[in-house]
């Protein structure tokens, strides 16, 4: 019985979307944010993408049941010549 509850935690884990904060060094202008913000768009995972400027701050929302991992999410902030300081998930 217990392995059947911990199946189904995991997989109803899986339905959710997930809130990711990312805090990136080295944002300074809005086009920065643009950049950023054109480059999550295009992801499929990403429902939702804010460039909160002043904050350094990188909110990205996924799609139902779908998920970005840390690396891919380092990935396209540093091609896009930025670092990643911090990575949250909600």
């Amino acid at each position: 019985m217990k392995k059947i509850l911990l199946v189904l935690l995991l997989m109803s884990g899986n339905a959710f979307a997930e809130e990711i904060s990312v805090k990136v060094q080295g944002m300074v202008c809005s086009m920065c944010a643009q950049g950023i913000k054109k480059k999550f768009s295009a992801i499929k995972e990403v429902k939702t993408i804010d460039v909160n400027l002043d904050q350094k701050l990188v909110s990205i929302s996924t799609e139902e049941g779908r998920n970005i991992d840390d690396e891919t999410i380092k990935k396209i902030i540093t091609e896009a010549g930025y670092n990643v300081a911090n990575i949250e998930r909600k």
